[in-house]
């Protein structure tokens, strides 16, 4: 199951992210704003944090910088 402090610090960080997108306006035209209106908030949570974990993987496997998209 991994290590239980990234799991929990990935999950407080998406929950950050989803309480300032509700504070300034969810944009529904974005998988964020897609998921949020059809699933709880916690659940939302778990899965933007699994998306975090697996770009931090990828990065950390190609030695890559991040890059915005």
């Amino acid at each position: 199951m991994g290590q239980i402090g990234i799991r929990k610090l990935l999950v407080v960080g998406a929950m950050s992210r989803i309480r300032w997108i509700v504070r300034k306006g969810v944009l529904p035209d974005n998988w964020l704003g897609r998921m949020m209106a059809r699933r709880p908030r916690m659940v939302v949570a778990v899965a933007l944090a699994n998306k975090m974990a697996r770009t931090i993987w990828a990065m950390m496997t190609r030695e890559e910088d991040y890059r915005l998209a």
